[in-house]
């Protein structure tokens, strides 16, 4: 008989199926894919990635019907996720929890629902903001020492290390034009500025207590800080790394994404809340609350004893224009309509979603008695 598909650690997957369920839930991509595609406006369908914080794992679901077709264990307490440049693969950071820092990065096969790697990093502990910037390279922060990582997900190490000297780095963005990364400090309140070229570090702009959203405007020319103490948002100028304004959001603002009409929505982890601005005038353009059903024994979960309601926290945009936002206290990812922001549907995800990432590849159901496919990164594969 052939060989259990397994994971790159020589552990039979937790996720396979047996044969019966495999064979339904392939026919339910098909169908899926097939009705998602028809029409020659239609637009092309993308699997939504959602890492279940508390439940170590990544769900693979399908962003119209809400069903799960695939879930794949990683690390210990994931936070955040980035898919490839070509889409096929993406990167997971496990941070851990405060009694047990995480230290590994999971690269998962997206076609295939597994996890290809685990990398070790080291001494480098607390993984979180994680951006795969180039095909062969990801960056990745860390907390445990205060450091942007640059990962080689072929070589399955950490290529590079630059320090921030600034306490609590947390999330990352990458601009092409010049090859650079922001990195947020929680608790310095700075953005750090890095070269990724010659890996140097270039400047600290301070950004506000609590320092941890971030994102690029779509014409790469800004980058927006939330800080979630502060209550405010500092915009940066990407050429001088100057303060070009700062906004005031109440309601602890978490995450921010640019929509590729100009507005940048902003989660309000405190108040439960999702915030629009124009980014090109900077004001407020909308408001909403997800007001929607908690599991029981939310209250101790993320975000802290201020917060409350549904605790929105990552934000993803798919290329109908769908927003999705993970609601980690109720377990739920909340679908969202522009521009009013109306509430579309709700997809139950259990083990508090966090961080989210489309890709355009439909995963391919798992069978339980299949040989694994080759892994995409290992010698002699190609790329």
């Amino acid at each position: 008989m052939a060989s259990r598909t397994r994971h790159g650690y020589g552990r039979e997957m937790s996720t396979s199926l047996d044969c019966a369920e495999s064979a339904r839930r392939a026919v339910t991509v098909l169908l899926v894919g097939a009705l998602l595609g028809l029409g020659s406006t239609t637009v092309p369908a993308e699997t939504l990635l959602v890492v279940r914080k508390s439940a170590g794992a990544v769900d693979f679901v399908d962003p119209g019907s809400g069903l799960t077709l695939s879930s794949v264990a990683v690390g210990f307490a994931p936070h955040e996720i980035s898919r490839s440049p070509d889409g096929r693969l993406a990167a997971v950071s496990n941070y851990g929890t405060r009694e047990e820092p995480g230290a590994t990065l999971s690269i998962l096969d997206l076609e295939h629902p597994r996890e290809l790697r685990r990398i070790e990093l080291g001494a480098w502990r607390r993984p979180h903001g994680v951006v795969w910037f180039e095909q062969d390279r990801i960056a990745v922060t860390t907390e445990e020492p205060a450091a942007l990582l640059i990962v080689d997900p072929r070589a399955a190490g950490v290529m590079r290390q630059v320090p921030t000297e600034q306490a609590g780095s947390h999330m990352v963005a990458v601009i092409s034009d010049p090859l650079h990364a922001f990195v947020t400090n929680r608790i310095a309140g700075t953005t750090t500025v890095i070269d990724l070229a010659s890996g140097r570090k270039l400047a600290d702009a301070p950004t506000g207590t609590g320092s941890e959203a971030i994102a690029v405007t779509r014409d790469g020319r800004e980058v927006w800080v939330a800080a979630r103490e502060a209550g405010t948002i500092t915009v940066l100028d990407v050429q001088t790394n100057g303060v070009l304004a700062t906004l005031t959001v109440p309601g602890q603002p978490i995450r921010i994404v640019m929509t590729p009409t100009g507005t940048a929505l902003v989660s309000c982890a405190g108040s439960g809340e999702v915030v629009a601005f124009d980014a090109r005038n900077r004001r407020q353009t909308g408001r909403v609350t997800l007001d929607v059903q908690l599991p029981a024994g939310s209250g101790a979960r993320a975000g802290g004893a201020s917060a409350t309601g549904a605790v929105p926290v990552g934000i993803s945009i798919a290329r109908d224009g769908t927003v999705f936002v993970a609601a980690t206290r109720a377990d739920k990812v909340v679908a969202l309509a522009l521009p009013a922001l109306t509430v579309t549907r709700t997809i139950d995800v259990p083990g508090e979603p966090d961080g989210m990432a489309l890709t355009p590849i439909m995963p391919q159901a798992v069978c339980h008695a299949c040989e694994a496919p080759a892994d995409p990164y290992a010698p002699g594969e190609a790329d």
